[in-house]
């Protein structure tokens, strides 16, 4: 039984190794079409042709994503926005956004 438990455990971590691998791969993704879109204008319809691709399906599905067309869509918006993946997840551009938010409200 012990044996088992300790199985399922290892066969769960590595499934979410695999999972966190996966969403960085899409992260990079973002960030070579958020490159295009600055060097040559086409960064939003780079994501969405990689996004609907069969690769890109598999990666996004593999990432835990759903490849729909609302996940595209988003997609498209975040590349547009020519914000960096990097920056994007900092904490400083977080408060930075809930601060405009704030101000913005107010």
């Amino acid at each position: 039984m012990r044996d088992f438990v300790d199985g399922t455990a290892f066969n769960n971590e590595q499934g979410n190794r695999a999972r966190k691998l996966f969403a960085a791969v899409v992260l990079a993704a973002l960030d070579d079409a958020i490159a295009d879109d600055k060097k040559y204008g086409n960064g939003p319809e780079q994501i969405a042709r990689w996004a609907r691709s069969r690769d890109g399906r598999e990666v996004l599905s593999c990432a835990g994503i759903d490849p729909n067309e609302r996940v595209v869509t988003g997609l498209m918006d975040f590349v547009g926005r020519g914000v960096r993946t990097s920056v994007a997840l900092s904490r400083e551009e977080s408060e930075r956004r809930n601060a405009a938010q704030q101000a913005e409200a107010a």
